[in-house]
């Protein structure tokens, strides 16, 4: 590690890779690390899909989305091929909840009745008033991260997959950017963040119907969106187990996919109640469940991410470039 850069990544994960790809296309020395292999599934940033939707109950957030997609597009033309897919989102259950997304979404979105959404989406049940959002969809996560590191490198990144970092002081760099994820405190002080192991399902259709991201807004939340190749995603939101990073286990909790199966089978008839697929991913959530992106001295935080921000990949990247670069 004695090689001097401008800038030292810890990650190659989504935030990491996207970081990178910023920073190489401006012209710096990027190196990035991992302690895993490329496209390893320890982390937060592996699978097929994740949703990508502009909905959220707080104006900062519809705008970072609407920013996001434009940065989406730029990324896509850059490696080549799509990456984000339009399919619409939808939102349903608690009014209340609902509404709020509609009132900061400020009259980007439609609403249907649950009638006109069951005959538009016929492998789906809905509670109430459907809120419709046309630009949401999903991310191609895994081919997302495997162009980022393809166009980093061309653009003459150097990543260094199974090597392990214990300290940034180890790194010689002008400045060092963690993308740790759940490692994040094993390198700095990044405050408060729980870790915890989350786990998504896969559903055979049984309808030939397409399929929006959805979430169904009830105790807990359900989300849920099509996985081309893979069936349907669906899981809870945010009712893992507490975990450490190092020493979890993998295990599915039986009870939560149990919960999964039973809401399959009563609000989505489309779909096969039986799994064809299943794995756990780690969330690492603030107490407020944002992102933590700032710099200290020459070194530059971006996690957590809390379990929603893969949909800002690309305008995460840029924002910490920018620190990295200030």
């Amino acid at each position: 590690m004695a090689d001097a850069f401008d800038v030292a990544i810890i990650g190659a994960g989504a935030m990491g890779s996207a970081t990178a790809w910023w920073l190489a296309r401006r012209g710096s020395r990027v190196v990035v690390y991992d302690q895993f292999e490329p496209l390893h599934t320890r982390g937060s940033s592996h699978g097929g899909s994740r949703i990508f939707r502009l909905a959220y109950p707080d104006r900062r957030y519809v705008a970072m989305a609407r920013d996001a997609l434009a940065l989406w597009r730029e990324l896509e033309e850059d490696a080549g091929e799509p990456l984000l897919d339009t399919t619409g989102s939808v939102d349903h259950g608690d009014p209340a909840s609902v509404a709020r997304l509609a009132e900061a979404l400020d009259g980007d979105a439609e609403w249907l009745t649950g009638e006109a959404a069951r005959e538009r989406w016929p492998g789906m049940r809905f509670d109430g008033p459907v809120l419709l959002q046309p630009d949401g969809g999903r991310c191609r996560a895994d081919a997302t991260v495997a162009a980022l590191h393809r166009r980093a490198a061309d653009l003459g990144a150097e990543f260094r997959f199974n090597t392990r970092v214990d300290s940034v002081a180890a790194l010689t760099a002008d400045v060092v950017v963690v993308t740790a994820g759940a490692w994040v405190n094993r390198l700095v002080d990044a405050g408060p963040v729980t870790v915890t192991q989350e786990q998504p399902f896969h559903f055979r259709p049984t309808v030939a119907a397409g399929w929006p991201s959805f979430i169904h807004h009830r105790a807990p939340f359900i989300y849920g969106l099509e996985t081309p190749g893979e069936g349907v995603k669906v899981a809870e939101h945010h009712t893992g187990a507490v975990v450490d990073a190092d020493t979890r286990s993998f295990e599915i909790d039986r009870e939560g996919r149990a919960r999964v199966v039973d809401y399959v089978s009563e609000w989505l008839p489309g779909l096969d109640p039986e799994p064809v697929s299943e794995t756990t991913c780690l969330y690492t959530t603030t107490p407020d469940e944002g992102f933590l992106l700032e710099r200290r001295g020459n070194i530059v935080i971006g996690s957590a991410c809390s379990g929603h921000g893969f949909k800002f990949t690309p305008l995460i990247g840029r924002t910490l470039a920018g620190l990295a670069l200030a």
